[in-house]
């Protein structure tokens, strides 16, 4: 194991936080097997920004979303949350038809479209889902679902115009 290892790839930086900001960078996953997510993960074309290997039992990897400002650290000692615990962990898409293809390209088992029964957000689990994407493709109704290995939920949510303020 590398006590560093960072990206071929080319990021750039964001912004400085400035006063009264507050952003999301990290969420941290659980997982049971590091190797195993990490190939996952860097499989779906997220970029590797750090494989850190401090001590026996503690591991950090950092991957990021292409595009995202935010990233996911998992590894070994960083968390006590059982391996496959999270629910919800949302990616936002242009084109969910799009995404959707290139997951299964990747060997990703990924749901068909679905939207919610009230056109709002969508319910837990499958409650609520109606076949399809949102009437018209709305933005924000369409979603697809996937897991990691370890049976982390990943949503895909479909927005073409974003809505003020965001």
């Amino acid at each position: 194991m590398s006590s560093v290892q960072s990206s071929s790839q080319t990021a750039t930086a964001s912004p400085p936080v400035k006063p009264g900001e507050v952003r999301l960078e990290v969420v941290v996953l659980p997982v049971s097997d590091v190797d195993r997510a990490k190939r996952f993960y860097e499989s779906l074309g997220w970029r590797l920004d750090a494989d850190l290997g401090v001590d026996d039992g503690y591991r950090v990897v950092q991957v990021t979303p292409p595009g995202s400002a935010c990233s996911i650290i998992f590894g070994s000692g960083v968390t006590s949350a059982p391996p496959g615990c999270f629910e919800g962990l949302q990616l936002t898409v242009y084109d969910l038809d799009e995404a959707r293809a290139d997951l299964r390209g990747r060997g990703v088992d990924v749901s068909e479209p679905f939207h919610d029964v009230t056109g709002v957000f969508h319910h837990a689990g499958t409650e609520g889902r109606l076949s399809g994407p949102a009437p018209g493709h709305a933005d924000y109704g369409s979603f697809a679902a996937f897991r990691d290995p370890d049976g982390n939920g990943w949503l895909l949510q479909e927005v073409k115009t974003r809505l003020p303020g965001r």
